[in-house]
């Protein structure tokens, strides 16, 4: 596991994945004219973004109804005679 030394002092730890040469040719070719300065930037970017998808999905999940939602559902069945 490797690591780089940031200007701070703090340290964050890297390890390597391998990917086929295929793919990173490209994503190489993808990244080219962008803000991304290496293969490895580019794909922690969309892994990060894949996971925090993951996680709003899985919160979402947990809660299935909003507070704006749940009204909704009393208001109707307020209008059909259910609820008072």
């Amino acid at each position: 596991m490797g690591k780089l030394v940031t200007l701070m002092g703090d340290e964050k730890k890297f390890t390597s994945v391998s990917i086929p040469v295929p793919l990173f040719k490209k994503v190489e070719e993808r990244i080219r004219g962008t803000g991304f300065t290496s293969v490895s930037s580019y794909v922690t970017y969309v892994l990060r973004e894949i996971i925090a998808e993951e996680e709003k999905q899985e919160d979402d999940d947990k809660q299935p109804f909003s507070k704006e939602d749940e009204e909704r559902v009393k208001d109707r069945l307020r209008a059909l005679g259910y609820i008072d």
